[in-house]
């Protein structure tokens, strides 16, 4: 337990910045499934609106220290891959 006024504050800090870190985390989430779904339809138009959305909020969760760089550059790079694989066999 907190016995210390700065010590007091940290904690309310570290519990603002969890529950920003979550919504955070929730929300890259939610654009991930999206993509995934796009895939998995086989709608290439979707699937590429999907991607295309959800870069930026991958590079968010790098910017705001939620989610480590290189995990999403695999990430970003291993969908591009597969997004681009439906396009492939339509085309």
């Amino acid at each position: 337990m907190a016995n210390t006024t700065q010590s007091k504050k940290r904690a309310r800090q570290s519990e603002t910045r969890f529950a920003i870190n979550k919504a955070r985390r929730s929300r890259i989430r939610t654009f991930l499934r999206k993509v995934e779904e796009a895939i998995a339809s086989g709608d290439e138009s979707a699937a590429k609106a999907a991607l295309h959305n959800a870069q930026p909020e991958l590079a968010r969760g790098v910017s705001k220290g939620v989610l480590h760089k290189n995990t999403v550059a695999r990430k970003m790079s291993r969908l591009a891959k597969r997004v681009k694989a439906v396009e492939a066999p339509a085309s």
